[in-house]
């Protein structure tokens, strides 16, 4: 097996080192099923596409048992919502989702609140019923989009203390 060339060697071994890989003559192009040719595609119901954004139902796994959920909601339903919004946020970023996107994205629910309004859980009671199946994929999108792109580009504290001033203020009830 090839070696840094700052391991040190017993001096009577044969020793291989690090080479780079041979070029490549060909440029790479478009070709295999799946691949997009050009932009991303835009649109009603696509959503906000970026890296690794499956990776927030991962960082979603740390906050179970942490939600203040009222009788009637499920934990699977607010981790697969939230998750929802912090997979947008992080597209909107361009990068993979971080848990501070798990954070603004049940925080904008009042997941993470210790009272929340009381109109607030009626409207997550209704928004987020049985979501986490798999054919609610709608619901989910209803979800991430009542959160405005305005609010999830701001810095996560941000969005946090203007939820704790104004939970309206970072939903769009319209969608």
């Amino acid at each position: 097996m090839a070696a840094p060339t700052f391991v040190p060697a017993d001096p009577v071994d044969t020793v291989r080192w690090y080479r780079s890989a041979p070029r490549r003559p060909d440029p790479w192009v478009v070709g295999r099923p799946g691949e997009v040719d050009g932009p991303q595609p835009a649109g009603e119901g696509l959503g906000t596409p970026g890296p690794d954004a499956g990776y927030a139902l991962t960082l979603a796994a740390a906050f179970r048992g942490t939600l203040t959920l009222r009788p009637g909601e499920h934990e699977s339903d607010a981790i697969v919502g939230g998750a929802a919004v912090a997979m947008k946020r992080a597209g909107l970023l361009g990068r993979a989702p971080v848990a501070h996107d798990l954070r603004v994205g049940l925080g904008v629910w009042g997941f993470l609140d210790d009272n929340p309004a009381a109109e607030l859980v009626e409207l997550r009671r209704d928004r987020f019923d049985e979501v986490h199946l798999t054919h609610h994929y709608p619901r989910l999108r209803r979800i991430a989009d009542a959160v405005p792109e305005a609010v999830l580009l701001l810095g996560h504290t941000e969005i946090l203390e203007l939820h704790g001033r104004d939970w309206r203020s970072c939903l769009d009830l319209t969608v």
